[in-house]
């Protein structure tokens, strides 16, 4: 008998253990009901989360978090982004809502999108129904009317509910804050302006796949624009063929793939036809697509391309050149 008492004695001290810790860490921080924003940064756990709630004095307990969201099967339902939280609110009640979604969303533009893909970007994410859908469109394409480029792809932050001006200023903002005193000095010195960087840079982030390779083809497009030959970028040809045929569309082929045809088309950003840069930027160019056109590398080729691996190929020589296209590309 004496064998049992002992175990179910053990159990109980457990158990009640066990309720005090819940009871005491479960509770309220304070009665102050002051509201405070709470951020999720994308990827990050429920551990994690539960750290960041401790750190801001929102619960008692990190631990405790944890325990009850995977008790309970909500740690896959909290959602990244913001939310407004008291330390007023019991871990339940925080807990809840996160459930209920937050109240600013993480949005990711990816690097080189032109500004109609853009907008779409925001509008699959925002609460938007209805007339807000084209409305914030229609302001987002009118606000960003010659800042193409210059709407730094990034990952933001903004409420389910924003509009369309703070969005553009934000991002406009963003790519302000990028351009650092060297980079600003050396575009001073580099005789070019700043939209001719951007613009050069949007092509580099349509043109080329890797860190490493944009530096030596930045060199490559500047010497061609230095001694008046057509830079024969394909992606400044696509920009104006979508640009002709894609007036007024959501859904369109913003980067189509090219036909003979296509490189007669009459317009500015026809690089076969029209020698230098394109009048301005095709794409928002990321920091390392920047960075490239600033700090560009200088080589000995004037050549390039792709083969269908992705792997880059140079050539000092149009004869260099071409035995390349026929050797990776079979033309």
């Amino acid at each position: 008998m004496k064998r049992l008492i002992i175990p179910i004695i053990l159990v109980i001290v457990f158990i009640l253990g066990v309720f005090f810790w819940w009871n005491g860490n479960s509770k309220p921080v304070s009665s102050d009901e002051t509201m405070q924003s709470f951020i999720i940064p994308k990827g990050f756990s429920a551990s994690q989360t539960g750290n960041k709630l401790a750190d801001q004095g929102l619960i008692r307990n990190s631990l405790a978090f944890k325990f009850y969201v995977q008790l309970t099967a909500k740690a896959k339902r909290i959602q990244a982004g913001e939310y407004l939280l008291s330390p007023s609110f019991s871990l339940a009640e925080i807990v809840a809502q996160f459930t209920k979604g937050p109240r600013g969303v993480w949005i990711t533009v990816p690097e080189g999108l032109r500004r109609e893909e853009i907008v779409e970007k925001y509008l699959s994410v925002l609460s938007k129904s209805g007339t807000e859908v084209t409305e914030f469109r229609q302001e987002f394409l009118s606000l960003s009317t010659g800042e193409e480029g210059f709407l730094f792809p990034d990952t933001y932050l903004f409420p389910k509910t924003a509009e369309a001006s703070a969005v553009v200023n934000i991002m406009l903002s963003t790519f302000d804050s990028r351009i650092d005193p060297q980079m600003e000095e050396a575009i001073n010195a580099s005789g070019y302006s700043l939209n001719q960087i951007i613009t050069m840079a949007s092509l580099l982030e349509r043109e080329t796949i890797t860190d490493e390779e944009r530096p030596i083809v930045a060199g490559i497009l500047w010497k061609r624009v230095e001694a008046g030959w057509p830079l024969q970028v394909d992606a400044a040809v696509q920009y104006a063929i979508a640009t002709a045929d894609c007036q007024g569309s959501i859904e369109c082929e913003w980067w189509p793939i090219l036909t003979r045809d296509d490189l007669d088309i009459n317009s500015s950003y026809n690089t076969y036809k029209y020698p230098g840069l394109p009048p301005a930027p095709i794409a928002s160019p990321g920091l390392s697509s920047i960075k490239a056109a600033i700090f560009s590398e200088d080589s000995l080729y004037w050549f390039y391309l792709h083969d269908a691996d992705g792997e880059i190929h140079y050539a000092e020589t149009l004869e260099e050149h071409n035995a390349n296209v026929n050797r990776y590309l079979g033309k």
